[in-house]
């Protein structure tokens, strides 16, 4: 009679059990992920660095139009800030040049009282240097305006004294007391003259 043999040695039961089901459960998250890449149209391993880069080159050449939307939009954007600034900076430019401009009116009209006196004299410092300062002004764009005979204008002119003169028909400057003056289209000063009005006698 076979003798019993004790028990063989290997996995029990209970311990075949615990390691079935981990093998399970794992096989179960490959099949998960697998099906999701599936349903993607990708598989795990397909996705390389070089197809990344291929679809960021196809979307330079060939843009979506949501993207085109926003390029557009940041493209006006940057326009209309570029205008603002340049507006701007030439609006400063303008009022820096009228400050220095206006310092240097009561100069230029004490040139002009020396001219008128006789005391700018042709070839001397002082009417050289006279001349060098006008120039220097006008090169800022300050243009001189206000010369006898020219039709009085009210809204550039400012009479000081009226003249009843025979030999006019409309009102005209018959003598520039200061000289006015303008700074590209911004009047910095009207010119106050003396108007020349018609008179019948």
């Amino acid at each position: 009679m076979a003798k019993d043999k004790g028990p063989v040695n290997g996995p029990s039961d209970e311990e075949v059990e615990p390691v079935a089901a981990e093998e399970s459960a794992a096989a179960e998250a490959s099949a998960d992920s697998e099906a999701a890449a599936s349903a993607e149209g990708i598989e795990e391993d397909e996705l390389t660095v070089q197809d990344i880069l291929d679809a960021a080159t196809r979307e330079v050449a060939e843009p979506t139009s949501e993207h085109l939307a926003d390029l557009k939009r940041v493209t006006a954007e940057y326009a209309n800030y570029r205008k603002r600034t340049e507006a701007n900076r030439e609006i400063e430019r303008e009022r820096v040049t009228v400050d220095v401009v206006k310092g240097l009116i009561p100069v230029l009209d004490d040139l002009d009282r020396a001219e008128k006196h006789g005391d700018l004299v042709a070839d001397t410092a002082f009417s050289t240097i006279a001349a060098k300062l006008r120039t220097s002004v006008e090169r800022l764009g300050v243009k001189p305006f206000g010369t006898v005979g020219e039709p009085f204008d009210p809204t550039v002119h400012e009479a000081i004294f009226q003249m009843p003169t025979p030999d006019v028909t409309v009102d005209t400057v018959g003598e520039v007391v200061e000289t006015g003056y303008f700074l590209g289209s911004t009047l910095l000063r009207v010119a106050k003259v003396v108007v020349q009005v018609p008179s019948d006698g």
